[in-house]
């Protein structure tokens, strides 16, 4: 099948579907790739490199009438004309806020899918641009807002005086969110952020920021869909008092607040915008769906009475073409490994695969936009009355009884009885020894119920340390004159050694998961972002 990858042409996108990289990986899939020339000059791709991983250059017209033409931004009129009949297009289209081009793909014999439709599920990951290109707008965002603020991001002490950090605000703590507070923070910002869901606290603060909650009564949620969903008007109320608050406090605020399907919600007001300092910067990076700020415009910079500098750009992607157009054109590759499973350069589209499903708009001329729903969330409705729990059976006994505080006070005395008596009968060496590990039981469970999960890997190696430790221990205990004493050095090596070699082994295969080739360990389920 040929693939053609042709030239943007709408204003400032500097971005390219293909890059060598990945063509290199589409020709491996039985694939012919045709790039349009200077297709990848804006992205800083050389028509040369294109030749040399392997595709070949043509005109416009080619490349558009290709079996499959791989795209980045919403194709203009004349493009869908110059589409083959029975071709596919793959591209992001908005087809939520773009009735008019859906007519006009729908009014040829052509299939066009989505790329900004991919459903929010752990195994469409991979195909996900709008998280892509996202993370690379919230770090450029914070470039931007930093360019236009008139002082550093970081505190100083100089001989000329102290100069305190700038404080950002980050509306919405998605994947620009996050990525918008780690590059902020990584720059010396002190940095505040907020979110409909209160549950992604930790994920900020780990970015280096501190969260900043809105009191509600009810609980705000995405709704299932892997995105934030319509707020309350009394939890829009409460957002506008905090809101109100904190952009008087802070130098730079940034948004990054949307909702699948519908205009970008309006969150800063023009009295919120008034009552910032002079000199203060905002940036809007919902601006092309109608804004989070009041006075933003699309791809403008905007300076209010009172000074402070409104920017909507929307195209923070395409300012950075070369890494956003690798993140892109990668998205693309695992779409198409999707859509050809023999790998022979035949494309297969299975409707009955809820992500092909969800991203195929139009199919043969058939407008098949919206797609059916698709639940992402595993948690119950609210509300939703508990399951009545299962009736004891003989094969599911019935639940135990707890056990009564006298017979549990009996059972701790009698192993407090039996201590004593061995205690009273052993050596005063062993009593010691007995003391030391009781103490350590205590120490180890209080320091290691306290690290965090994250650090449960590195913490496997101090394990694996004191497991060495133990073998020594026990390997001079071995020979002893007394049978007994041989016997459980000898379980001692056995079972210590078991932990050190299990310990090397888990640490291995969670090594493998980050290595490429034949090195790489089985691959374990992912989680949903």
């Amino acid at each position: 099948m040929l693939i053609g990858v042709p030239r943007e042409t709408r204003p400032g996108e500097t971005r390219v579907a293909a890059t060598p990289a990945t063509v290199r990986r589409l020709t491996a899939l039985g694939h012919e790739v045709l790039v349009e020339t200077g297709a990848g000059a804006g992205a800083s791709f050389p028509d040369d490199t294109y030749l040399e991983a392997g595709a070949r250059l043509g005109t416009r017209a080619e490349a558009w009438g290709a079996d499959l033409v791989l795209h980045v931004a919403k194709p203009i009129p004349e493009e869908v004309g110059l589409l083959r009949d029975g071709g596919v297009l793959v591209s992001t289209l908005a087809p939520a806020f773009d009735p008019d081009l859906l007519a006009a793909l729908a009014a040829r014999p052509v299939t066009a899918l989505a790329m900004d439709a991919v459903p929010r599920i752990s195994r469409a990951q991979s195909l996900d641009v709008l998280s892509s290109m996202a993370n690379i707008a919230g770090y450029r965002a914070v470039i931007e807002a930093a360019h236009a603020f008139g002082r550093s991001f970081t505190g100083q002490v100089t001989a000329a005086g102290k100069v305190p950090p700038a404080t950002v605000l980050v509306v919405g703590a998605g994947v620009a969110g996050l990525a918008a507070i780690g590059a902020a923070s990584s720059l010396g910002a002190v940095v505040r952020a907020t979110d409909v869901r209160p549950e992604v606290a930790e994920q900020i603060a780990s970015m280096g920021g501190e969260y900043v909650g809105v009191p509600a009564d009810e609980p705000q949620a995405g709704g299932g869909t892997g995105y934030a969903s319509v707020t309350s008007a009394d939890y829009d109320r409460r957002a506008a008092v905090m809101y109100a608050q904190q952009v008087r406090e802070v130098d730079i605020v940034i948004t990054t607040a949307l909702i699948p399907g519908r205009p970008a919600p309006r969150l800063i007001t023009e009295e919120m915008v008034a009552s910032m300092s002079p000199g203060s910067v905002v940036l809007d990076m919902a601006a092309a769906q109608g804004g989070n700020v009041a006075g933003s415009v699309p791809d403008q910079v905007v300076r209010t009475a009172n000074g402070v500098t409104i920017i909507g750009y929307t195209d923070l992607p395409a300012r950075l073409p070369g890494q956003a157009s690798q993140l892109f054109g990668t998205n693309l590759v695992n779409l198409v490994t999707l859509l050809t499973p023999g790998k022979d350069g035949r494309l297969v589209l299975d409707l009955d695969d809820v992500v092909q499903r969800s991203m195929t708009v139009v199919r043969d001329g058939e407008l098949l936009w919206p797609p059916p729903p698709v639940q992402v969330s595993a948690a119950p409705p609210p509300g939703a009355s508990a399951a009545p729990a299962p009736r004891p059976t003989a094969q599911a006994p019935a639940a135990r009884a707890p056990r009564s505080p006298a017979r549990t006070a009996a059972v701790v005395g009698a192993a407090a009885l039996a201590l004593f008596l061995l205690a009273a009968a052993s050596p005063s060496q062993l009593i010691g020894n007995l003391t030391v590990f009781a103490l350590a039981v205590v120490v180890g469970f209080y320091v290691i119920g306290n690290v965090h999960h994250a650090l449960h890997t590195p913490l496997m190696s101090v394990t694996n340390a004191i497991s060495g430790i133990i073998v020594v221990g026990a390997l001079l205990q071995v020979g002893h004159t007394s049978a007994l004493v041989t016997v459980l050095a000898f379980v001692a090596v056995l079972v210590a050694s078991i932990n050190v070699f299990g310990g090397f082994a888990v640490t291995r295969r969670m090594l493998g998961m980050f290595t490429r080739g034949p090195a790489r360990a089985t691959p374990v389920a992912r989680t949903e972002r």
